[in-house]
């Protein structure tokens, strides 16, 4: 039975990532769409807020549920994982991950109130949060005590820079253009 709520866990993981990260290129064409002129910018808003509360309320916050539900339910069946270190860091990342969930529902919330604090390029950067947690989250659970500590964190921490720096690079080619 394990590995059939594992296979539902995985499953949903991924779902919940896909509406992460379409929630947020959405945020950015919304937030952009407000540079065009008046008309344009209230039919661009009202679709987006449109596709914005349709992927939220049916994929990415059902697909949230059911991956910690499942998640809870594995550790339900076999509880001594929850010993395991790396798996007490996975969930230091999965409530991360939760707070991450919530502040895009809190940035739903503001645009269809018309208020936008993020710029684009703030939105591009608080996207790859999400890629962090994923890679963080994704090797934890496949290596898990196979990696060092030191290592792993190092190559996280590599990563991010290197993703930063890809975000900065592409806003240099966006804005030369």
């Amino acid at each position: 039975m394990y590995y059939y709520i594992k296979a539902i866990h995985v499953i949903f993981v991924v779902s919940w990532f896909a509406g992460l990260f379409y929630i947020v290129r959405l945020f950015i064409y919304h937030t952009e769409a407000q540079e065009r002129p008046e008309a344009e910018r209230k039919v661009l808003s009202d679709q987006f807020e449109v596709m914005e509360r349709k992927l939220w309320n049916i994929i990415t916050t059902p697909a949230m549920i059911l991956t910690v539900v499942a998640g809870i339910v594995m550790v339900s069946i076999a509880p001594g994982l929850l010993r395991e270190p790396w798996l007490q860091v996975k969930l230091c990342f999965v409530v991360g991950l939760l707070v991450y969930h919530f502040k895009c529902q809190q940035i739903i919330k503001q645009m269809k109130q018309g208020i936008y604090k993020w710029t684009s390029t703030q939105l591009r950067i608080w996207n790859e949060l999400a890629t962090i947690f994923l890679f963080a989250i994704v090797f934890l659970a496949v290596l898990k005590n196979a990696v060092s500590w030191i290592y792993g964190l190092l190559g996280l921490v590599a990563f991010a820079m290197i993703i930063m720096s890809a975000v900065k690079i592409y806003k240099y080619y966006r804005l030369k253009k």
